[in-house]
């Protein structure tokens, strides 16, 4: 599995190995029931503590994208589409409810976000990239 991490990240180094695993299984990238690297295998390839990898894949089974098996690994929730996209939405909810308050707070009004908003969705520089 290639993960794409940095120190000069925004994100923790546990929410970039989080945010990067979730979309490969959202997306569909990681099929179902696929056997994800072991906690010790993935921190030695990433060069991050083990403790911070657990921690990821901890979330990710709180979030039940992956699942255990004991003395077996870490695996790739089987999800249908529906809960792949319910999932999707509510994270972006999530974003969306925490910019449009920095947006406020900034004081930007609901119109002038809501021009920004669909202008930058408008523009098909839609890559993720901010």
């Amino acid at each position: 599995m290639l993960l794409h991490i940095s120190e000069q990240s925004q994100d923790t180094l546990q929410e970039q190995i989080i945010g990067q695993i979730r979309a490969r299984i959202l997306s569909g990238d990681l099929e179902p029931d696929f056997g994800l690297p072991s906690i010790r295998v993935l921190a030695k390839s990433l060069q991050v503590s083990v403790i911070t990898v657990q921690r990821a894949y901890e979330h990710l089974l709180n979030e039940e994208v992956i699942y255990a098996r004991r003395g077996k690994g870490f695996f790739v929730t089987p999800l249908e589409a529906d809960a792949k996209s319910a999932l999707a939405q509510q994270r972006f909810t999530e974003h969306l409810h925490s910019l449009i308050g920095a947006a406020r707070r900034d004081g930007l009004g609901d119109e002038e976000i809501r021009q920004l908003f669909l202008a930058r969705l408008q523009s098909g520089d839609n890559n993720g990239d901010a």
